[in-house]
């Protein structure tokens, strides 16, 4: 590990530029990385790194720390080159979007995730299929760098957590309980930081409740598939978390998915699982994630990937 820390400080330190960037649509844990990234660079090496996004970053992320830093990606230059690109939380190349052109003409990349990906676009790489978050995995090599950090970093990192794990439900091992502890003790606020996510549209609660009172429940109330069609979409501001969450309060339930009709013959999947590793059935979608948590993005209709949906479910 510390070899690899001292490449990343010679790297920071020779760059005259930096990016840093997630996945498309940056969630809580690639937003989040991102910045405390770009303020440990600051703080450590008296360096501006720019975070660039591609897509949308949901309104409830507004009230996260450095939040106005980030830049969407066709504000910068399409000739910019820069010395060295940071990416976080990524998961594989298809989901950089339109950045990807930035990162494949940067002269160094370096790579912060939590996913598995067996096609790697970093030249240094700080993974780590363990982690519950990208956000842990920088928190872990800035003590073992020695990183200074302040608060909103300490605050970032513990958002990116939170995020991540839908609020600890989806955890895989007790290493984040023990970050989280050693964040809390470094002076982070839970009540704080759980109020700044406290922040939706009216409307995108309302789409979200509508899409849980039409919940339809398949084998013998085991799976719970709820729709946002094309329409209530365009409302929506994220991913639906609230339809997934407050399916997987409802007793019996085992699994959970949400469609979203992007637009006419393409619709977005979320899966959640209460005990049984899902993303086997987001991978043969053509997609990918987490253990319990999972997504895929897939043409077709509803009514039609509804049926291949209740179809991949037949053996669970």
């Amino acid at each position: 590990m510390m070899e690899k820390i001292e490449i990343l400080k010679e790297k920071i330190k020779n760059a005259k530029s930096i990016a840093i960037c997630g996945h498309k649509n940056p969630d809580g844990d690639s937003l989040c990385s991102a910045l405390a990234l770009m303020q440990i660079i600051k703080l450590n090496f008296n360096k501006d790194a720019t975070v660039i996004y591609d897509g949308s970053i949901p309104r409830v992320l507004d009230g996260v720390p450095l939040r106005k830093s980030a830049v969407f990606w066709d504000k910068i230059p399409s000739d910019s080159k820069f010395d060295l690109f940071i990416l976080v939380d990524y998961g594989t190349r298809k989901h950089l979007g339109d950045i990807e052109s930035f990162v494949n003409s940067a002269g160094f990349v370096v790579e912060f995730d939590h996913h598995y990906n067996d096609d790697k676009v970093g030249m240094l790489c700080f993974d780590d299929e363990q982690m519950a978050a990208a956000a842990q995995i920088i928190y872990a090599v800035a003590n073992k760098a020695g990183f200074v950090t302040d608060k909103n970093i300490l605050d970032l990192f513990m958002l990116g957590i939170v995020t991540d794990t839908g609020h600890f439900k989806f955890v895989r091992n007790s290493n984040v309980f023990v970050d989280s502890a050693k964040l809390v003790d470094s002076g982070v606020s839970m009540p704080d930081v759980c109020n700044v996510l406290n922040n939706r549209d009216k409307k995108t609660v309302l789409v979200e409740a509508k899409a849980v009172s039409n919940t339809e429940f398949f084998m013998s109330g085991r799976l719970a598939i709820a729709v946002i069609d094309a329409k209530d979409y365009k409302k929506l501001d994220g991913r639906g978390e609230l339809v997934l969450s407050l399916l997987g309060q409802v007793h019996g339930v085992e699994y959970i998915v949400l469609l979203k009709e992007h637009r006419e013959n393409l619709v977005g999947i979320s899966f959640r699982s209460k005990q049984v590793p899902i993303n086997e059935i987001a991978e043969s979608f053509g997609g990918g994630g987490h253990l319990f948590a999972a997504g895929a993005v897939v043409e077709g209709g509803l009514d039609e990937v509804k049926n291949k949906v209740l179809e991949a479910f037949k053996e669970m």
